[in-house]
């Protein structure tokens, strides 16, 4: 149960560097890391628990995180070379 509050303190951790993060790349990550941490949560709820369809809840959560990432990230890298295209 103590792993539980550690995690969630870390998510606010997390919360607090998505805010402040002086670049996108770093609100990305923290975004990134609180996904990852909810999935965590999930995963060992669904153990205590003993509820097996939890665990289906945790894998699609992490598969729809993980192309939001992606599409994140490759939005954030077009829309970067638009603006060094735009300057030359």
């Amino acid at each position: 149960m103590y792993v539980l509050w550690v995690l969630l303190f870390l998510m606010i951790l997390y919360m607090i560097r998505g805010v402040k993060g002086p670049t996108i790349w770093d609100r990305l990550l923290a975004l990134n890391l609180i996904a990852t941490k909810i999935i965590v949560i999930i995963v060992i709820f669904a153990s205590l628990q003993d509820e097996a369809f939890l665990l289906d809840f945790a894998l699609l959560y992490s598969l729809s995180s993980f192309i939001g990432t992606i599409f994140i990230a490759l939005f954030l890298s077009k829309q970067r070379l638009g603006k060094r295209r735009g300057k030359r």
